[in-house]
């Protein structure tokens, strides 16, 4: 319906227009499409690079019509939905193509909007077109608070608009009661975890544990996930650590008119939560410095009163102690429950409030260095009198306080990469498997990742097995993952296929990989000699049989080696087609060999 008629309709109805500004307000509005869009960037839990914007409408400022949720409950009560939407999506097109925004756009659509006949002629692919923005790059976002009356119409709407390549997020998942059906029916691209979901869910096992679960349903679905809300840098560390794909929320950016590059700081702090996480990959316990586990919490004085201490303990109740340090120097701890055994009971706090810290601080308390390792960190954890075994452990560089440990985080670390271990790592090199493998690869086969993928195989090593058997086939296999974790920095990913067959990808640029993989064959061709024996070394070949039982001479064990650009292929199955087409060429040359296309 027209909004003027709208106008004119309420006045010839005798409504009171004046005594209900708000109402009259939102018809000018609507009139006047006076509605403002402020852009959240969503970006990359892997590096911090920003995949697309959340397009976000407001109505004009200073007034209560201000806040979306306002304009919207009048629109719903006065039948404008479809007029209001569509006026906040030709805005937030025109400003992303004005603002020549080339990621992703998430536009929201109410379900009851994207079946509306008007929404889908209007809504066309010439119409995005016109506005010089990439149909391609929009997302809708469907809010799951809003009931949908029959699913299987639903359904149809959205496999029509996937069928046009539009691709399809369900917003605020773990908001309502019917999301998992939800989910399960329109199988989404993306799944936005509700903000409430994600509000300190560094501190709370539960949420943790709930989305751990969307995490693994999202792998087994090739879904990926948006955490929304993100207020915390320990929110933002947690949701990384789970493995969630891309995250929002006013730590990382508030929304904006305009458009902004990420702060250094946040992507820092995503690297480097990345960077520990994978430090586990392929890792023993006794190979993982202590501090990948550690927490930065703040140290107190020695002179800070005891009742200052007791506000702050009471204040966060997720507070494990304080170590109490003077210059950077530890010179004992507070733990919780120590502390408040003190000063509860009829006497306590008024005999330790007005004190010093340091009359009631722990001297006896465990120190370890920050690269002592996880096996010998939880050994001497173990070994303390059971009063203090729960006590969390601090930590020292350089003699300087550097953060502390809890005997929970210790445990669950070391269960994780346990279980993580038998279920992902070749038992041979310890390197991941192929599921890892797909994982890796699929993640930076996306415009916004710049990776080159190294795939490394050993020439005629089916006849060295045959001839010296599988044993010694294995120590080579194994010399060949210590080389290939010393010419590969242990921030990048290396993984075992099987056999003879590996894989690295890394993101260092082309010239210095090129000098770095030509080291690595100069000493392997150097050391692999140390695999036979004297006289097939001076022969220069071994005597074998080959795949049709004849006998013939191989050469001495060479390493293939191709790298290509993961920008360059639209599939997985065009990359790996490539690699064989490329890996062919390499065996033809003689000796060891490194091609980059």
């Amino acid at each position: 319906m027209d909004v003027n008629k709208k106008v004119r309709r309420m006045i010839h109805s005798n409504l009171e227009i004046n005594d209900n500004a708000f109402l009259f307000d939102f018809f000018k509005i609507l009139k006047d499409k006076t509605i403002e869009t402020v852009f959240q960037p969503i970006i990359s839990l892997r590096d911090g690079e920003i995949y697309g914007y959340e397009a976000l409408s407001r109505g004009p400022q200073g007034g209560e019509l201000r806040s979306p949720d306002v304009l919207f409950e009048y629109a719903y009560k006065n039948d404008a939905t479809w007029e209001l939407e569509l006026i906040c999506r030709t805005k937030a097109i025109e400003n992303a193509s004005r603002l020549k925004i080339k990621t992703k756009l998430f536009l929201n659509v109410s379900p009851h909007i994207m079946q509306d006949q008007k929404f889908q002629k209007g809504f066309t692919k010439e119409y995005i077109d016109s506005t010089l923005f990439d149909s391609q790059n929009i997302i809708f976002e469907i809010t799951e608070k809003e009931a949908v009356k029959n699913i299987q119409d639903f359904t149809k709407t959205i496999q029509n608009y996937k069928n046009q390549n539009y691709m399809i997020a369900i917003d605020d998942a773990g908001a309502g009661y019917s999301g998992l059906n939800l989910i399960s029916d329109l199988r989404p691209h993306f799944i936005k975890l509700d903000m409430n979901l994600i509000r300190n869910i560094d501190t709370d096992v539960t949420k943790q544990s709930l989305v751990k679960s969307m995490r693994e349903f999202a792998s087994l679905t090739n879904t990926f996930l948006i955490a929304e809300g993100i207020e915390t840098r320990d929110e933002l560390i947690k949701v990384i650590e789970i493995g969630v794909h891309y995250g929002q929320g006013y730590f990382i950016q508030k929304p904006n008119e305009s458009i902004f590059p990420i702060e250094e700081q946040v992507k820092e702090i995503i690297k480097e939560t990345n960077r520990k996480k994978n430090h586990f990959y392929g890792m023993k316990l006794s190979d993982v410095y202590i501090s990948n586990i550690s927490k930065s919490v703040r140290s107190i004085s020695p002179l800070m009163l005891v009742s200052q201490v007791y506000e702050m303990m009471k204040k966060d109740i997720s507070c494990h102690g304080f170590c109490v340090t003077d210059n950077e120097k530890v010179m004992g701890v507070i733990t919780r429950n120590e502390f408040f055994k003190r000063t509860s009971g009829l006497y306590g706090y008024n005999l330790y409030g007005s004190k010093p810290v340091i009359d009631i601080m722990e001297e006896n308390f465990l120190q370890v260095d920050y690269k002592d390792t996880v096996n010998i960190v939880a050994k001497k954890a173990m070994q303390r009198s059971i009063d203090k075994i729960y006590d969390f452990i601090t930590l020292t560089k350089d003699g300087r306080y550097y953060g502390i440990v809890t005997v929970k985080d210790l445990l669950e670390k070391t269960i994780e990469m346990e279980v993580f271990n038998a279920k992902h790592l070749n038992p041979l090199s310890e390197l991941p498997g192929n599921v890892l493998i797909e994982k890796e690869i699929e993640a930076v086969m996306n415009p916004n990742e710049k990776a080159h993928i190294l795939y490394f195989d050993l020439d005629n090593f089916k006849s060295y097995n045959d001839v010296y058997g599988f044993e010694n086939g294995d120590r080579v296999l194994k010399f060949f993952t210590r080389i290939l974790k010393d010419y590969i920095p242990e921030d990048e990913f290396i993984g075992h296929i099987g056999g003879d067959d590996f894989i690295a990808i890394i993101k260092k640029n082309q010239g210095v990989l090129k000098e770095s993989m030509e080291k690595m064959i100069n000493e392997f061709d150097k050391s692999i000699i140390y695999f036979y024996n004297q006289n097939d070394i001076d022969k220069g070949f071994i005597i074998a049989k080959n795949r049709h039982g004849i006998e013939e001479s191989f050469p001495l064990l060479t390493v293939s080696i191709v790298g290509v650009d993961s920008c360059s292929y639209p599939s997985s199955y065009a990359l790996s087609e490539d690699i064989g087409r490329l890996k062919k060429e390499c065996k033809q040359c003689a000796g060891s060999c490194f091609i980059y296309r």
